[in-house]
């Protein structure tokens, strides 16, 4: 398919949803679990593009795995912290967090890797990862521009001690280190300088690796949490685990989003207070925005805003939960007043340069847009236009702009198939839940 053909809805909306299991989760169970003594049983994973990419890539280093796509369980043979292999060569297509943490876990083994991706892969930096990883005793060597994928690392195990973080692009830099630390030959600090983005995904790689039995010393160093340290003790081991992933929260708050677009009521199950994701906030956003947010164990609720109480506009730092600033972006262009989104410089280095891909489309729609480095300012209008949505290879680009298409007449979505990488169906499961009330 092509492109896809938005369809308007009529009325309030009045929704249950399920959503596939969190990507982010999966990735970092899978590795946890291929680190691991024994055999680890993972319910409930997300079968996309990157996950798959994963499975891959660590098949090719030795790990067994196998996987139920019927029952969407993953059973994964743990090395005990010995790689099998000594010599691979991994593709990552477009997946930060597959290289990334990929990069890590091999340089905990022994032996030369090689890791690669898509054309877009290598314009996305991985150079203080490969530092960090320099520090630990690995060698690193990029194969054509220095900072950037391919790269070959050569090593030799990580042998501890303390590596520092000057503004990492990606907070997945920090994860990477932090899930192959049990395996250094000495206590790991890990100390970040400035301001950690998304800091709530390090978070939940703290949590997780808690459920595989290490623990994780962690503090904020200053009352204005600009820096931050991390020290995990040698020696440590994961234990085998059976986990249950947890629906995908950034994937959920597209539909929550849903109800303030168009009014009505939409749930999410699966997810709620006690979730392991931090992307969970984003219903306070919408809360901000005159929405009524309902909140369970293990279900999160939005009512749209009504006639008396009209969505507006808000000004919110997102450096927290990036990763929702197009559904935001959006969302905005149905507010009274601007929305301002601050704090998102990464979205630059993502699956495509997501502020300067928001300002394009959103302009084209009939927004006015300001765009500065790491901020994006969305002035609504009264009259939106039907056109087609470039999605620059980019699955939020796509899911995000559905939103608009459920209230802007005639609007196309280029290239829905990009949704691959973590929802692959979520035009169906959209157009389901909003013409029926539940998918």
């Amino acid at each position: 398919m092509d492109a896809y053909r938005c369809k308007n809805v009529s009325g309030p909306l009045d929704a249950v949803v399920r959503v596939p299991g969190s990507k982010s989760l999966t990735n970092r169970a899978l590795v946890l679990a291929a680190l691991a003594d024994g055999v680890s049983v993972l319910d409930n994973i997300l079968l996309a593009e990157d996950t798959r990419i994963m499975l891959d890539a660590l098949r090719a280093l030795g790990i067994a795995a196998t996987v139920d796509k019927s029952s969407l369980c993953a059973e994964i043979t743990g090395c005990g912290g010995q790689l099998p292999e000594s010599e691979a060569e991994l593709f990552c297509g477009n997946s930060g967090t597959t290289i990334r943490f990929l990069a890590a876990l091999c340089a905990a083994g022994y032996g030369h890797f090689t890791l690669d991706g898509v054309p877009r892969m290598r314009q996305r930096p991985i150079g203080a990862l490969g530092s960090a990883l320099q520090t630990l005793g690995c060698g690193v060597e990029y194969l054509e521009s220095e900072g950037f994928p391919p790269l070959r690392l050569h090593a030799q195990g990580l042998r501890g001690g303390h590596v520092a973080f000057d503004a990492p692009e990606s907070s997945q830099m920090v994860s990477a280190i932090l899930m192959a630390a049990p395996y250094a030959g000495r206590d790991l600090f890990i100390e970040v300088t400035s301001d950690l983005p998304s800091r709530p995904f390090v978070d939940m790689t703290i949590r997780l690796m808690d459920q595989f039995g290490v623990v994780v010393l962690a503090d904020r160093a200053d009352s204005a949490h600009r820096s931050s340290r991390f020290v995990v003790e040698a020696p440590q081991r994961y234990r085998a685990t059976n986990l249950a992933i947890e629906p995908d929260a950034t994937n959920a708050m597209y539909f929550l989003a849903a109800a303030a677009v168009c009014g009505g009521r939409v749930t999410v199950e699966g997810l709620g207070d006690h979730s392991l994701q931090g992307d969970v906030r984003f219903v306070d956003v919408l809360t901000a925005m005159g929405c009524a947010v309902e909140r369970g164990a293990n279900r999160l609720t939005v009512n749209g805003p009504s006639d008396q109480s009209p969505l507006r506009g808000i000004d919110v730092d997102l450096g927290g939960m990036p990763d929702t600033a197009q559904t935001l972006a959006v969302i905005a262009l149905f507010a009274e007043g601007p929305t301002r989104i601050r704090n998102i410089a990464n979205l630059r280095v993502k699956e495509t340069d997501r502020i300067a891909a928001m300002t394009r489309e959103l302009t084209r729609l009939g927004a006015r847009v300001e765009e500065s480095a790491d901020e994006l300012t969305i002035h609504p209008s009264e009259q939106l236009h039907p056109v087609e949505i470039d999605t620059y290879n980019d699955h939020r680009m796509a899911m995000s702009f559905a939103l608009a298409g459920l209230r802007v007449p005639g609007l196309v979505i280029r290239d829905p198939q990009c949704c691959e990488k973590t929802f692959p169906d979520f035009f169906l499961r959209l157009q389901v839940a909003t013409e029926t009330g539940r998918p």
